[in-house]
């Protein structure tokens, strides 16, 4: 596969430093809609999902765009800086700026909950046409509050009050992740599960059964916010959370093609 070269964007107030990898579309490629990658918490566009996504782009000759919110991989920023509202807003800029046509959003974790934010904010700017379907591979809509709040310790609830931040262990990491006051503050301002969830394009599903970190009960909870648009989900048995074995992938692959 021919490596996309790595560019930078600069986006917001004060600005940020967001790094991406953009694939073009040439010949009968052209003919379907774009792809783009929208990473989940502490993940980045190098992560083995992404990577096969923009293979498979490469091989059929589609447009496909990868890149890094703020604090996260080869972007610059802090990541105790970051919130989903930054994140959005990057992913809404690099949507405009470096795309064009209809878009397949793939997100993943957290991701999933920054695509179906950002399907909302095109409907609302009328750019719905934009939008050729939805990928939402583990989504963890509202983590900040659904998944994340209601398992908080005392004492963790205690680090947030009095130091505006908790060091989370992590299974992925043998670093511990910052969890600030402020990413779940803020978190609750972009909460979707309270009401009506419209993605005005087809969305697919996959979600593990054997997920730790987002239970598949939350998945199905989605699907019932999604009534109005045509939703397909496929639960896997055996699946974790990361969903990057060879048979997820083929999932995830086969998942991608048939939405365009």
């Amino acid at each position: 596969m021919n490596e996309t070269p790595l560019s930078f964007m600069q986006i917001g107030d004060p600005p940020r430093s967001i790094a991406y990898r953009k694939r073009p579309s040439t010949g009968q490629g052209a003919k379907h809609p774009g792809g783009i990658w929208l990473g989940g918490f502490r993940s980045d566009m190098q992560s083995t999902k992404a990577v096969r996504l923009d293979e498979l782009a490469a091989q059929q000759a589609r447009a496909f765009l990868r890149f890094d919110y703020s604090g996260h991989g080869e972007s610059g920023g802090r990541f105790e800086d970051g919130t989903i509202g930054a994140w959005l807003e990057e992913s809404l800029a690099m949507i405009r700026a470096q795309t064009s046509g209809p878009q397949i959003l793939v997100g993943s974790s957290m991701g999933g909950w920054i695509a179906l934010l950002a399907a909302r904010a095109l409907a609302q700017a009328g750019e719905a046409d934009r939008l050729a379907g939805l990928l939402l591979i583990a989504p963890a809509v509202d983590f900040t509050q659904a998944l994340l709040w209601p398992k908080l310790t005392s004492a963790a609830r205690r680090d947030l009050e009095q130091k505006g931040v908790w060091l989370r262990p992590s299974a992925y990491s043998p670093e511990p992740i910052p969890i600030t006051a402020r990413l779940i503050e803020e978190g609750r301002q972009n909460l979707l599960m309270g009401a009506l969830i419209r993605a005005h394009c087809p969305v697919h599903i996959l979600q593990g059964m054997q997920d730790p970190d987002v239970p598949y009960a939350h998945a199905l909870h989605l699907v019932e916010h999604l009534a109005e648009d045509p939703v397909a989900i496929t639960l896997i048995k055996d699946g974790d959370h990361r969903l990057s074995r060879e048979e997820d992938i083929a999932r995830l692959l086969g998942a991608y093609e048939a939405l365009g």
